[in-house]
């Protein structure tokens, strides 16, 4: 159904917004499954701290570099043809993931992951937003995102903690492998392509022309979140990747009680990326930007600050990613998406994330690794903090793009007048 008519394809609504978030669960458990097993490769592989930054940087590299090509990819043969092939790539990767000996494999391993973590992220983002009515994209893309910190970040680190104690970490990769395939397949069912006209209702421009990719440069937004996008997601490889050590090393905490704390990561992320994102459908996105920019400083200077209470630090770190993970959300989703013209939507959105995954996610983690090796583990830390303080002016910055807040502006402006902005 046209984004402009009366009427909306609800059943469709459902259907592609339900398997597009189980695909990005599936993401998010690729990504992270690895972070919590981290102590024990540490010991099976020879590990160091800066190797486990390496780990984790090399996947945000290459995640970056395939994010904007293939979100480009997709705005030009569609979504379906890269969305299924990605699935099919990164389930047989994760299962590969099992057969690593050492650091050289793990990484190459890893970066052949990012690639198609990648593929699959922009236009993923973009078909939630073509199945939803503008009112909703917010809500809708915040399902969808949630998936990610809810089975990678949230059940992951409980299931992997538990599974430790009874099977070889090498398994557990071979386990997430044939779910991936069933929904590759669900969403080549399923997912439609619709006409650029009908995209054009879901950006602030309502331009359905062709456009050279470089023509998102033009646009204040795009190039504010890909500032946005290093510091959301230094906050976040920072946390995810160093935590667990900083857990078990420096707070002294056992195995069980580590994946319980770091559960929060999820838990807080998957109810922050429900929550905030639908907020922003009513109120603006660049008032919630704002909050939850000073709500995350707030939360990371917290969970610093607390000592080794197992339940204090659930509550800070949930916080930390209630709140961080909005700003993820809304920045590759709604923030980009609405701000360009409909044949650039995966492009924009590909582009910030390729500059937030290769330097917020690719070398914020190794410098991380760096100073925890040199200094302490509990200094990287400190680098999260230093980013989320740059998000703060990155918030006050941004240019607001959501539908109902637009259209209300525009009415009051011109009460007169019988039109408004799907």
């Amino acid at each position: 159904m046209s984004a402009t008519s009366g009427e909306w394809d609800k059943g469709y609504e459902f259907r592609a917004v339900l398997l597009l978030c189980l695909g990005f669960g599936l993401v998010g458990l690729d990504r992270f499954m690895i972070v919590p097993m981290f102590p024990t490769l540490m010991k099976d592989l020879h590990l160091s701290y800066g190797d486990l930054g390496s780990i984790t940087g090399v996947l945000s590299v290459t995640w970056g570099i395939s994010g904007f090509f293939m979100g480009r990819l997709s705005d030009l043969i569609g979504r379906r043809k890269v969305v299924v092939g990605a699935i099919v790539a990164f389930s047989l990767l994760v299962g590969v993931s099992g057969l690593a000996g050492g650091l050289a494999s793990l990484l190459v391993i890893r970066a052949m992951m990012g690639l198609a973590d990648g593929a699959y992220t922009p236009p993923s983002i973009v078909a939630t937003l073509e199945a939803s009515p503008p009112s909703r994209h917010g809500r809708n893309l915040g399902i969808q995102q949630a998936a990610l910190p809810l089975f990678g970040l949230g059940l992951a680190p409980i299931f992997v903690t538990q599974m430790l104690q009874v099977v070889d970490w090498r398994v557990i990769f071979v386990l997430v492998t044939p779910p991936g395939l069933v929904v590759s397949w669900l969403l080549y069912r399923t997912l439609r392509t619709p006409l650029a006209e009908s995209d054009a209702a879901h950006t602030a421009t309502h331009d359905a022309r062709d456009h050279a990719w470089t023509d998102v440069f033009q646009y204040r937004n795009v190039v504010l979140n890909m500032v946005g996008m290093l510091c959301w997601l230094t906050c976040l490889t920072v946390t995810t990747a160093m935590l667990p050590s900083y857990l078990t090393d420096y707070l002294h905490l056992g195995l069980s009680q580590m994946g319980f704390v770091l559960s929060a990561i999820g838990f807080g992320a998957t109810t922050g990326t429900v929550t905030m994102p639908w907020l922003s459908d009513r109120l603006g996105r660049k008032p919630v930007m704002i909050g939850c920019s000073l709500a995350t400083l707030a939360s990371l200077v917290l969970f610093s600050r607390t000592s080794a209470d197992p339940a204090a630090l659930f509550a800070a770190l949930f916080s930390v990613h209630f709140f961080n993970f909005a700003h993820i959300t809304l920045t590759v989703g709604p923030l980009s998406a609405e701000s360009v013209p409909a044949k650039l939507m995966a492009t924009a959105s590909g582009l910030v994330i390729c500059v937030g995954e290769i330097f917020g996610g690719g070398i914020a983690p190794v410098i991380a690794g760096y100073v925890a090796g040199a200094y302490g583990i509990q200094y990287p830390l400190y680098l999260a903090m230093a980013a989320m303080t740059i998000g703060v002016l990155i918030g006050i910055s941004l240019r607001e793009t959501a539908p109902t807040v637009l259209r209300r502006r525009s009415n009051l402006a011109s009460p007169a007048a019988g039109t408004a902005i799907p």
